[in-house]
């Protein structure tokens, strides 16, 4: 009943901070799957995803005070999504990871999206872990392998010096904290998505496999933040 309470004031046009307090503590209920049974619905979803800004395509992020009630609407979901059989199935009916591929590209070449764009990126890995419809879908119909690519080439502030060739830059300094995790949760991604890539067919795929394995050689070359993050990474 705390669950449907909570989803009942954030689908009501609140202020932030109530959305946000609102959200931390769904988030912390979230954990515990008996709570989730009675409210792992798909219009609770929406109104979720309506709060992490997956719900329409065109809309950019411009309000950076909406950017803490995107986070934690994202991290609600990756909780849901994580504990509930019942919404992963609801995922694939939402088309929840076409959505995320979009919003993740609203955060290219975006300023303070660094937390969105991580919690996007753990919620394409939990639904490429956890369904494998996801996982097809996102290799085959949504262009993953290019997405989380450019997303992971983004994390590493890659810069080229020929087609197949980064830079290689051994005075730069380490990743921040926010872009190791983005890279991180990138790399988590891909894998899922390239799982079973082991043939590839066309000349678009080789071309994709190149430039991934490219940036995949820059990362091994890139530090973060603590010896413990770089081994992460790496």
């Amino acid at each position: 009943k705390l669950c449907e309470g909570i989803l009942n004031i954030l689908e009501k046009d609140t202020k932030t901070s109530c959305q946000v307090a609102c959200l931390e503590a769904l988030r912390i209920l979230s954990r515990d799957k008996k709570v989730l049974v009675p409210v792992t619905t798909k219009r609770n979803m929406q109104i979720l995803m309506k709060l992490a800004k997956l719900d329409t395509a065109e809309d950019p992020l411009e309000r950076v005070s909406e950017f803490p009630v995107i986070v934690e609407a994202l991290k609600c979901l990756c909780n849901i999504i994580f504990n509930s059989s019942v919404a992963q199935k609801l995922s694939l009916e939402l088309n929840l990871a076409a959505m995320l591929c979009n919003l993740l590209q609203k955060c290219k070449d975006r300023q303070l999206v660094d937390d969105i764009k991580c919690f996007d990126l753990r919620l394409l890995f939990l639904l490429s872990l956890l369904h494998t419809d996801i996982r097809s879908q996102l290799r085959q119909e949504l262009q993953g392998v290019q997405v989380l690519t450019q997303a992971l080439e983004s994390s590493l502030s890659v810069r080229w010096t020929e087609e197949y060739k980064a830079a290689e830059d051994r005075d730069r300094p380490p990743l921040s904290l926010q872009e190791t995790d983005c890279a991180i949760e990138a790399l988590k991604a891909l894998f899922n998505v390239t799982l079973d890539s082991w043939n590839v067919h066309s000349e678009n795929e080789s071309h994709q496999f190149r430039y991934m394995a490219a940036i995949l050689r820059h990362c091994l070359l890139t530090t973060g933040p603590t010896e413990e993050k770089t081994e992460e990474l790496h």
